[in-house]
Protein backbone atom coordinates (compact mmCIF):
# COMPACT_ATOMS: atom_id res chain seq x y z
CA UNK A 1 0.00 0.00 0.00
CA UNK A 2 2.53 2.28 0.70
CA UNK A 3 4.77 1.57 -2.18
CA UNK A 4 1.21 2.68 -4.48
CA UNK A 5 1.34 6.17 -2.50
CA UNK A 6 4.86 6.64 -3.58
CA UNK A 7 4.15 5.92 -7.30
CA UNK A 8 1.20 8.01 -6.87
CA UNK A 9 3.13 10.79 -6.06
CA UNK A 10 5.67 10.82 -8.23
CA UNK A 11 3.62 10.02 -11.32
CA UNK A 12 1.79 13.11 -10.43
CA UNK A 13 4.86 15.06 -9.78
CA UNK A 14 5.73 14.48 -13.14
CA UNK A 15 2.71 15.10 -14.88
CA UNK A 16 2.96 18.40 -13.10
CA UNK A 17 6.80 18.87 -14.17
CA UNK A 18 5.76 18.01 -17.93
CA UNK A 19 3.14 20.53 -17.91
CA UNK A 20 5.28 23.24 -16.29
CA UNK A 21 7.53 22.35 -19.79
CA UNK A 22 5.02 22.37 -22.11
CA UNK A 23 3.97 25.96 -20.84
CA UNK A 24 7.26 27.07 -20.75
CA UNK A 25 7.48 26.13 -24.52
CA UNK A 26 4.12 27.19 -25.68
CA UNK A 27 4.93 30.82 -24.44
CA UNK A 28 8.15 31.01 -25.77
CA UNK A 29 7.77 29.56 -29.50
CA UNK A 30 5.48 32.78 -30.33
CA UNK A 31 2.79 30.10 -31.61
CA UNK A 32 -0.02 31.96 -29.94
CA UNK A 33 -2.99 33.40 -31.64
CA UNK A 34 -2.37 35.99 -34.19
CA UNK A 35 -3.50 39.35 -33.33
CA UNK A 36 -2.47 42.01 -35.60
CA UNK A 37 -2.88 42.66 -38.88
CA UNK A 38 -1.60 40.30 -41.96
CA UNK A 39 0.37 41.49 -44.71
CA UNK A 40 1.83 39.54 -47.60
CA UNK A 41 4.94 39.64 -49.19
CA UNK A 42 6.53 38.16 -52.68
CA UNK A 43 10.00 36.59 -52.80
CA UNK A 44 11.80 35.23 -55.43
CA UNK A 45 13.73 32.69 -53.08
CA UNK A 46 12.39 31.57 -49.00
CA UNK A 47 14.93 29.40 -48.68
CA UNK A 48 15.63 28.68 -44.72
CA UNK A 49 12.27 30.92 -44.00
CA UNK A 50 10.36 28.40 -41.93
CA UNK A 51 6.75 29.40 -40.52
CA UNK A 52 7.37 31.33 -37.42
CA UNK A 53 10.08 33.26 -38.11
CA UNK A 54 10.73 36.59 -36.41
CA UNK A 55 9.69 39.68 -38.66
CA UNK A 56 12.07 42.21 -36.94
CA UNK A 57 12.18 46.13 -37.85
CA UNK A 58 15.72 47.68 -36.29
CA UNK A 59 16.41 44.57 -34.83
CA UNK A 60 13.11 44.24 -32.51
CA UNK A 61 10.63 41.19 -33.30
CA UNK A 62 7.22 42.92 -34.69
CA UNK A 63 5.60 39.84 -36.01
CA UNK A 64 5.93 36.36 -37.35
CA UNK A 65 5.41 34.65 -40.42
CA UNK A 66 2.48 32.72 -40.49
CA UNK A 67 1.87 31.10 -44.03
CA UNK A 68 3.93 30.54 -47.13
CA UNK A 69 2.55 29.37 -50.48
CA UNK A 70 3.20 29.75 -54.29
CA UNK A 71 2.09 31.50 -56.79
CA UNK A 72 0.89 29.75 -59.90
CA UNK A 73 0.93 32.21 -62.11
CA UNK A 74 4.42 34.41 -61.22
CA UNK A 75 6.09 30.99 -59.38
CA UNK A 76 7.02 33.48 -56.41
CA UNK A 77 6.56 32.24 -53.13
CA UNK A 78 4.26 34.50 -51.09
CA UNK A 79 4.92 34.92 -47.38
CA UNK A 80 1.81 36.37 -45.15
CA UNK A 81 2.99 38.30 -42.26
CA UNK A 82 1.42 38.79 -38.79
CA UNK A 83 2.52 42.31 -37.97
CA UNK A 84 1.70 43.48 -34.51
CA UNK A 85 -1.37 46.32 -34.07
CA UNK A 86 0.64 49.09 -32.51
CA UNK A 87 3.43 48.71 -35.16
CA UNK A 88 1.93 50.51 -38.61
CA UNK A 89 4.28 50.41 -41.90
CA UNK A 90 4.20 52.74 -44.81
CA UNK A 91 2.95 51.05 -47.79
CA UNK A 92 6.23 51.81 -49.53
CA UNK A 93 8.30 49.87 -46.72
CA UNK A 94 10.47 46.94 -48.23
CA UNK A 95 11.32 43.26 -46.93
CA UNK A 96 14.13 40.66 -46.89
CA UNK A 97 15.06 37.90 -46.18
CA UNK A 98 18.49 37.87 -43.36
CA UNK A 99 19.76 35.14 -41.68
CA UNK A 100 21.19 35.58 -37.96
CA UNK A 101 25.00 34.03 -38.59
CA UNK A 102 26.32 31.31 -40.59
CA UNK A 103 24.75 28.83 -39.00
CA UNK A 104 21.45 30.77 -37.40
CA UNK A 105 18.06 30.81 -38.70
CA UNK A 106 16.24 33.27 -41.24
CA UNK A 107 13.83 35.96 -40.43
CA UNK A 108 12.24 39.13 -42.12
CA UNK A 109 14.00 41.97 -42.07
CA UNK A 110 11.46 45.00 -42.62
CA UNK A 111 12.76 48.66 -43.35
CA UNK A 112 9.97 51.26 -43.38
CA UNK A 113 9.74 53.71 -46.14
CA UNK A 114 8.57 57.43 -46.13
CA UNK A 115 5.01 57.37 -47.59
CA UNK A 116 2.36 58.78 -45.73
CA UNK A 117 -0.05 56.02 -46.41
CA UNK A 118 0.04 53.05 -44.57
CA UNK A 119 -0.09 49.38 -44.98
CA UNK A 120 -3.64 47.66 -44.07
CA UNK A 121 -5.06 44.52 -43.26
CA UNK A 122 -4.34 42.44 -46.42
CA UNK A 123 -2.08 44.68 -47.65
CA UNK A 124 0.95 43.69 -49.82
CA UNK A 125 4.65 44.42 -49.52
CA UNK A 126 5.91 45.59 -52.74
CA UNK A 127 9.66 45.67 -52.38
CA UNK A 128 11.03 42.79 -51.51
CA UNK A 129 14.40 40.56 -51.43
CA UNK A 130 14.94 36.73 -51.47
CA UNK A 131 17.58 34.99 -49.37
CA UNK A 132 20.86 34.40 -50.76
CA UNK A 133 21.92 30.96 -50.87
CA UNK A 134 25.47 31.17 -49.37
CA UNK A 135 26.40 27.62 -50.97
CA UNK A 136 26.50 29.01 -53.99
CA UNK A 137 28.27 32.11 -53.28
CA UNK A 138 30.93 30.01 -51.77
CA UNK A 139 31.24 28.20 -54.99
CA UNK A 140 31.46 31.13 -57.06
CA UNK A 141 34.53 32.41 -54.72
CA UNK A 142 36.26 29.44 -55.16
CA UNK A 143 35.98 28.56 -58.82
CA UNK A 144 36.51 32.15 -59.20
CA UNK A 145 39.76 32.56 -57.63
CA UNK A 146 41.07 29.27 -58.85
CA UNK A 147 40.21 30.52 -62.51
CA UNK A 148 41.91 33.72 -61.49
CA UNK A 149 45.13 31.93 -60.41
CA UNK A 150 45.64 30.19 -63.70
CA UNK A 151 45.88 32.95 -65.83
Amino acid sequence: MQSNLVETLIGTLVVAVAAVFLFYGYTTSGMRSSSGYHVDAAFSSVDGLATGADVRLSGIKIGTVVKQSLDPETYQAVVTLDIAPDVKLPDDSSAKITSEGLLGGSYISVTPGGSEELLADGGEIMFTQGSVDLMSLIGQAVFSASDSGDK
